[in-house]
């Protein structure tokens, strides 16, 4: 009989700039049947781990922030290296950043305050807490960029790295995406097929998108398209087991062309559908489908 205390015990830190997404993460966490709590004291934070790995095989969400009683990126980094240390369970960092000029519209549309900002311009409390959560952010271990996410999008990124479902270790996601818009920063492999024939040059195509048939068809006749999408998938199948093997959480596998509307959205949509027969844990996010016209 296996004892409760060997069973794995899971926390992950969730912090960053306020108004990058926290409240979101925090959200799609609890969904996904982790126990979730939000500023807890970090001088409370050891003690709370150390019970829950006596019960063991929890899974805790924790937000920390600015806002959090004592907080300190020091004093965060000390925490989560003696926790590390003392062996009780896995422990991770998420960083959740964006753009200032994102950041700032979003406070002023939302008409929030700042929480470093009270008494002081939006841009003043941002570049502050930027300064403040520097240290976080370059030992983070998981790290989302939400500028030019939507909230479902954050939430199927989550929902992909953090899922709890029994499958294989590697959880991959697959963006779509538009060179005009840049590469996606959380992407650990980038794939440019601006090299196939365009739908956007045909003004009946032009309005579709790589998910509608006709523009799919028109794509895959270009000779270029099963040799690269049968490389691609042999790539792929190398390399997933050995990143496993390496012990690596989460992948994110980004495919771009002009406009992210057409030739990138299909080739996602291929290679996403192959992946996951193969019982990976897969998802997919067309990040700039509905935000770009070529």
């Amino acid at each position: 009989m296996t004892d409760a205390s060997d069973i794995a015990t899971r926390l992950i830190l969730i912090t960053g700039q306020s108004g990058a997404g926290k409240s979101t993460a925090l959200k799609q966490f609890e969904d996904l049947g982790w126990d979730v709590a939000d500023n807890i004291p970090l001088s409370l934070l050891s003690g709370l781990m150390a019970e829950i790995s006596r019960e063991g095989g929890r899974s805790l969400a924790v937000g920390v922030d600015s806002r959090t009683f004592g907080f300190s990126a020091d004093m965060l980094l000390s925490l989560i290296g003696e926790l590390k240390e003392k062996g009780s369970g896995e422990v991770g960092l998420l960083f959740l950043h964006c753009d200032e000029m994102v950041l700032q519209r979003r406070f002023t549309e939302t008409r929030r305050r700042h929480p470093l900002a009270s008494d002081r311009p939006v841009a003043d409390g941002i570049r502050r807490e930027q300064q403040m959560l520097a240290p976080l952010k370059d030992k983070a271990d998981y790290l989302i960029d939400s500028t030019l996410l939507s909230v479902p999008e954050l939430r199927q990124l989550l929902i992909g790295q953090f899922s709890l479902e029994d499958r294989p270790a590697l959880a991959t996601t697959f963006v779509s995406f538009s060179y005009k818009k840049g590469v996606p920063r959380e992407a650990d492999l980038v794939f440019d097929v601006r090299f196939l024939q365009n739908p956007y040059y045909d003004p009946q195509l032009r309005p579709g998108t790589g998910q509608d048939k006709a523009v799919a068809d028109f794509i895959e006749t270009d000779p270029a398209f099963d040799p690269f999408l049968d490389q691609l998938e042999a790539m792929l199948d190398l390399l997933l087991p050995r990143y496993l093997s390496e012990g690596k959480s989460y992948l994110t596998i980004a495919v771009g062309c002009t406009g992210g509307r057409h030739r990138s959205v299909c080739i996602a949509e291929n290679i996403h559908d192959r992946i996951a027969r193969r019982g990976y844990f897969t998802h997919l996010v067309h990040r700039d489908l509905e935000k770009s016209g070529s």
